[in-house]
């Protein structure tokens, strides 16, 4: 009877290098777990019940990590603002996540810029006396009383799109026109010369809560929209360094 022959060198060298090629590298396994670390957060919320989009909350998570990262978020308080323009003035498009204890602290109606739209914000601008709303991500700053009362400074940190909200005076404040009531009169919210005005009977809780170095993001509409704060690189290091 014959003896089988071993099989070629090189066709046990093909098949260890395509073994090889099979195994997930670092790079996805970390992508992988990134997701994995989100979805879960996501889930632990039950944010999906109250209208949140996951790719709104994986958008503003990924900016919320790249901003802790760069030492520009307050280590006290672990909240995320989150606003969703893409959703109409008639439903609750604020969110307040309370990041460490996986709760929702707020969830209420906002308004949008004057000139972004009616009942839904199609259009942003950077620009003074534009009247409009600015997308992407804020740093709250310290509180003050101006023309609404209580309000909150909002330092944009997109250039191109929110730098100039300090200069604006886009703030977080009260408006008797960000109500259930206003909405049932005209059918839709009252609008803003570009601040995210708050209920008045939330403002001082949320604008108590969220002061002094926590994220905000702003979400819309524009496709051309892009922002240093999205590496998503730089957010995975964060979930695996367990800075977060």
């Amino acid at each position: 009877m014959a003896t089988p022959l071993a099989a070629p060198v090189v066709n046990s060298k093909a098949t260890a290098a395509s073994m090889s090629n099979a195994l997930p590298s670092a790079k996805s396994l970390q992508a992988a777990f990134f997701s994995q670390r989100l979805h879960d957060m996501y889930r632990d919320l039950n944010v999906e019940a109250q209208g949140l989009r996951y790719e709104v909350f994986e958008k503003a998570m990924t900016g919320y990590l790249n901003l802790q990262q760069d030492g520009q978020l307050s280590d006290a308080k672990q909240l995320l603002t989150v606003v969703d323009f893409e959703l109409p003035s008639t439903e609750k498009r604020l969110w307040v996540l309370d990041l460490e204890a996986k709760q929702v602290r707020f969830h209420t109606l906002v308004a949008h810029g004057h000139n972004s739209g009616e009942n839904v914000a199609t259009n942003f601008s950077n620009q003074n006396e534009s009247n409009m709303s600015s997308l992407g991500f804020y740093v709250t700053q310290g509180e003050y009383v101006g023309k609404h009362g209580r309000s909150l400074k909002l330092n944009g940190v997109d250039e191109g799109y929110n730098t100039n909200a300090l200069a604006r005076a886009v703030v977080m404040h009260g408006a008797d026109y960000v109500s259930e009531d206003f909405i049932q009169q005209y059918g839709r919210l009252g609008r803003s010369l570009g601040c995210p005005a708050l209920p008045m009977d939330q403002k001082d809780e949320i604008i108590e809560a969220v002061n002094g170095g926590t994220c905000l993001f702003l979400n819309g509409s524009d496709q051309s929209y892009s922002s240093k704060y999205l590496n998503e690189d730089v957010a995975m290091n964060a979930l695996l360094s367990g800075n977060s």
